[in-house]
């Protein structure tokens, strides 16, 4: 009888130890996890109607927005990083146009951490641009 129990109890360690080791290698896959494109798209509509040409307050912040939509994909598509600047580095093979990704945000840097940055509307445009194609390569829209 007593043979009998350590079976069991052994049986269920084997169970629980595989279990864990389920959900640790589930919970650490990287960049496999598939996004809410319908979600990145609502959100990414309402950073490009934000823009308007006739406020320069907007211009600023969309290009904010947008660096921050970009943030969010990355950590929900599981990029590793503990700055957006690593999980950018993490991606750099896949964007198509990672030049222009890395200026958008440097953009933004400069946006959050200069207080007399002046953007015009164009640059604005265009670092939206570059976000909206690194959301495309990261399949969130």
């Amino acid at each position: 009888m007593d043979q009998s129990i350590s079976v069991v109890f052994f049986l269920a360690a084997v169970l629980v130890f595989a279990a864990i080791l389920f959900a640790v290698i589930s919970l650490t896959r990287r960049g496999s996890t598939s996004l809410d494109v319908n979600k990145y798209r609502i959100k990414w509509m309402a950073i490009e109607q934000q823009l308007n040409q006739a406020e320069v307050m907007t211009f600023q912040l969309s290009v904010l927005n947008a660096d921050t939509l970009l943030d969010q994909a990355l950590k929900e598509k599981g990029i590793q990083g503990a700055t957006m600047g690593e999980r950018m580095k993490n991606m750099q093979h896949k964007w198509s146009h990672a030049n222009n990704v890395w200026a958008a945000h440097k953009l933004r840097n400069q946006i959050a951490h200069e207080p007399d940055v002046k953007l015009s509307y164009d640059t604005a445009r265009r670092a939206l641009a570059s976000f909206k194609q690194a959301l495309k390569d990261v399949g969130a829209i």
